[in-house]
């Protein structure tokens, strides 16, 4: 099956957006985490788009979408949220389902109470909660706020595969799919990831954007929580929390992963898709 290349001005940025199963009336939103692309939810869309229209975008200042020109402002998750009900009603998309990794799942999650309420009918949250473990985020800021550059493809391979060896199991040519659709190239001839170092601006301006307890409280959906089994950053309390909290989650531990399962293999993709045909 062949996606579908699209650019849309949500909110006054362009964001792009790789669609899949586009014959569908269903449509699953699957949005990715903090430093990566649309791309990296190939695998699970291409899987779903059998049954959905599988929409995946690029946040603001990642992939193809628009670097923010005032990034203290618009790297956030309400500036996302707005982006994201600017891009389904754009795409004509009254209801959906929504799958989220990481900062895609906190987005979904604000939304799912805010302006996308009674909008997203079932939610799926890949190694994310309402509460973040503040060691992990140090640990994702080290190398996402000051992303290294190097000579060769290569090179940037072998840092991907060590940055995000918790994803769990990757064959080798889907990490070499990861890096060739996360990648961007300097002025200088170096390859870097592609996206804007700007973004982690988030945690110093928004230091409370995904503290979302309250949202979570709110919301009344059902819920999939997926939590790698060794993640730094959905701590074990924090998913037993979130059984008995608001709309009391089913949360499945993902053995082999820590932050985030990439959903790549049929016993995560598997529990995905069960829950949202649910």
């Amino acid at each position: 099956m062949t996606p579908q290349s699209r650019y849309l001005t949500c909110a006054g940025r362009e964001l792009h957006v790789t669609e899949w199963g586009s014959g569908h009336a269903d449509v699953v939103v699957a949005w990715h985490g903090l430093a990566r692309t649309g791309r990296d939810m190939d695998h699970i869309a291409a899987l779903l788009a059998q049954r959905w229209r599988v929409i995946c975008p690029d946040t603001l200042g990642r992939g193809y979408s628009q670097w923010s020109p005032v990034p203290a402002d618009e790297y956030c998750l309400d500036f996302y949220e707005r982006q994201a009900v600017s891009l389904l009603d754009q795409l004509g998309v009254r209801d959906c389902l929504w799958l989220g990794t990481s900062m895609g799942g906190a987005i979904g999650l604000r939304a799912a109470v805010g302006g996308l309420r009674g909008r997203i009918h079932r939610l799926v949250l890949n190694d994310i909660g309402p509460e973040l473990a503040a060691p992990a985020v140090d640990r994702i800021l080290s190398y996402a706020g000051s992303p290294p550059a190097f000579a060769t493809m290569l090179e940037l391979e072998q840092y991907f595969r060590t940055v995000y060896k918790p994803y769990g199991w990757l064959s080798d040519a889907m990490w070499r799919t990861l890096t060739e659709s996360s990648m961007r190239r300097l002025p200088d001839g170096r390859v870097t990831p592609h996206y804007d170092p700007a973004m982690v601006q988030q945690f110093v301006h928004h230091p409370d954007d995904y503290l979302q307890w309250d949202a979570w409280d709110a919301l009344s959906i059902p819920v999939l929580c997926l939590r790698g089994e060794t993640s730094d950053l959905l701590l074990p309390d924090v998913a037993d929390a979130m059984r008995t909290r608001g709309p009391r989650a089913l949360v499945a531990t993902i053995p082999g992963c820590g932050h985030a399962p990439a959903l790549n293999v049929p016993e995560q993709t598997a529990l995905v898709e069960r829950f949202l045909a649910a």
